[in-house]
């Protein structure tokens, strides 16, 4: 709690003087921070999480590829049957493409990069690249490499183009074999950018909210608090009430059709657990 409290101080101050790399400058000194409190007080592993901050043994480490290929496309349905599967199928991709569209809009916006109506430009080709990027996590057997929020500490440093895509795409290649020392890093150290980083992204697009709307604002301010709640950066709640409270107003016809059919798949999608029990889905 220490190590997050002091970084979260030292990251705003370095913002708010506006200081080139705040963010990671924050992250490397309370990395070294959390190593020293580390070596002073005996502090079980479990309390630091996945990264124990502790100097490595080794600085370069040689990546395992091992796991590389290691799929079966269709494996899953065999042990658990078509139905099953399918429901599971329908459950990440909705989950996983209305999470990425949410970020997708959200680094757009904090970027500059959206239209006056807010919509971002290409969104057809951004799809597509976070889609294949998230098969080839698959196939490598990692975890899904779709976008993230955390690309907002970089626009806010200002990347504005896809060359700081190449390069922090460089970086990570680079860091394969220095995975030793990237896992110094613990999670206490990096969650301030995160908060850091939420208030740069409400800082700049919550004023576009139509607040005098309630249509419009209730279900905003609903997406928001169920982010925190939900560890999810979902829009499904905002999309449902959203619908929800046009009919209730008697402006359904200004509902585009397409979110209808968005909001009904949603909709399917809450309702999953009992859908499953109707059909005898374990």
């Amino acid at each position: 709690m220490l190590v997050f409290v002091i970084g979260l101080a030292l990251t705003f101050i370095l913002v708010v003087r506006k200081t080139r790399g705040a963010i990671l400058i924050g992250i490397t000194v309370m990395a070294f921070v959390a190593i020293i409190i580390n070596a002073l007080v005996t502090i079980p592993d479990a309390i630091w999480g996945l990264a124990v901050p502790e100097v490595p043994d080794k600085v370069v480490d040689a990546p395992d590829f091992g796991l590389i290929g290691e799929i079966s496309l269709f494996g899953g349905f065999q042990e658990v049957g078509v139905l099953t599967g399918c429901l599971f199928v329908f459950t990440v991709l909705l989950s996983g493409f209305f999470d990425a569209m949410g970020t997708i809009i959200g680094v757009g916006e904090e970027a500059g990069l959206t239209d006056e109506k807010g919509q971002l430009p290409g969104m057809g080709r951004i799809l597509m690249v976070d889609g294949i990027a998230v098969a080839g996590g698959g196939f490598g057997s990692a975890s899904a490499n779709t976008c993230f929020v955390e690309s907002t500490a970089g626009v806010g440093e200002g990347a504005r183009t896809g060359l700081a895509n190449i390069v922090t795409g460089c970086l990570f290649l680079l860091a394969l074999v220095f995975t030793p020392l990237a896992k110094v890093v613990p999670s206490q150290a990096a969650t301030p950018a995160l908060l850091v980083v939420g208030f740069l992204i409400m800082a700049a697009n919550i004023k576009e909210i139509d607040w005098s709307d309630v249509t419009i604002a209730i279900p905003a301010f609903l997406t928001m608090i169920a982010m925190p709640f939900t560890y999810s950066i979902t829009i499904t709640i905002g999309v449902l009430a959203f619908i929800l409270l046009r009919i209730a107003t008697q402006r359904f016809r200004e509902v585009p059709w397409l979110l209808n059919v968005v909001g009904a798949c949603f909709l399917v999608y809450f309702l999953l657990d009992p859908i499953e029990q109707a059909l005898g889905v374990k």
